[in-house]
């Protein structure tokens, strides 16, 4: 079954009848939001509300993670786990076709409202378990936006990790990419104070999640090995500063940052956190150490499709 919001696809098909997560009201103040006033109109909605919600959902610097990647419209994209639609709007302005997927009804919805101008949105509103076993098309680009690290918690398998990526995988065309984005969990933010952004507790990710379950982000060098140990030899890392959700600038290691150039490091907008010392200073020291790619406080991975004969 399709709903039409503006002239976006709303398809329900793979719909249980109820959201099973939520964040309450805020969600139902977002709808509103999205459906009495236009993009343009969003920054000063954030300056207004000084919410960290109605920042981080309605935010136009959050499509920063992106608009800088050549998708054209020539390609398509599957993006998995689309929220409230921070990233959509701006793949279907650079994509041929977008297909975005989430669990949650409501948030699929203030996603419609926002991006409603874009006829080559359609969102499929279901468990993505369910939504891959039923879906044929396959894709240029898919993508993770904030999304890997739940993997266990939706994977009920011995190697979630593995599963989720050879599931993904499948959606691929030949020389199709997955694009992922996820924060460092030795990033240099955890280090000074910050709280891990998943479980709002400070050196969570640092001590080895020791006191979470079914959520978890990885060291540049854990995600490497990870990746290797499933067949994906083919990937490129990239630096989104200051973290992925609100960046300003994509660094690589082709265009790595200089000594003075990392100063916007006043994270945790949606917490309290901790000063433990000069981010700024620390960056410095470990970009004279060469070490800035394992500090980063979040990484921006480009990983080739796994061909079969490479499982």
């Amino acid at each position: 079954m399709n709903e039409k919001i503006g002239k976006v696809t709303l398809n329900l098909d793979y719909y249980e009848g109820q959201d099973f997560y939520s964040d309450g009201v805020i969600e139902e103040h977002l709808l509103e939001l999205v459906k009495h006033h236009e993009p343009e109109e969003y920054q000063d909605i954030i300056l207004k509300e000084k919410n960290w919600a109605v920042m981080y959902h309605l935010s136009q610097q959050r499509e920063n993670i992106l608009e800088w990647y050549p998708i054209t419209k020539e390609d398509s994209v599957l993006e998995i786990g689309a929220g409230c639609g921070a990233i959509s709007g701006v793949l279907a302005k650079k994509a041929g076709r977008v297909v975005a997927n989430d669990l949650s009804k409501m948030r699929s919805s203030i996603n419609a409202w926002k991006n409603k101008e874009a006829e080559n949105l359609e969102i499929v509103v279901g468990n993505f378990n369910t939504v891959s076993d039923n879906l044929t098309e396959t894709f240029d680009y898919v993508t993770l936006i904030g999304v890997f690290e739940y993997a266990k918690t939706y994977i009920q398998e011995e190697e979630p990790y593995r599963v989720f990526l050879d599931k993904i995988n499948r959606h691929l065309k030949p020389n199709g990419k997955i694009l992922m984005a996820i924060e460092n969990k030795l990033g240099l933010k955890y280090f000074a104070g910050c709280k891990e952004d998943h479980v709002g507790r400070m050196f969570e990710g640092i001590e080895g999640y020791k006191n979470t379950s079914g959520v978890e982000t990885f060291s540049k060098r854990e995600l490497e090995k990870l990746l290797d140990a499933n067949g994906y030899h083919n990937y490129r890392f990239y630096y989104p500063y200051p973290d992925y959700k609100f960046a300003t600038t994509i660094y690589s290691d082709s265009y790595l940052p200089k000594k003075g150039e990392l100063r916007n490091n006043r994270r945790n907008f949606d917490a309290e956190r901790l000063l433990l010392f000069d981010e700024g200073l620390a960056f410095d020291t470990m970009i004279s150490a060469e070490l800035f790619p394992h500090f980063s406080n979040s990484f921006f991975v480009e990983i080739q499709k796994k061909e079969e004969n490479n499982a």
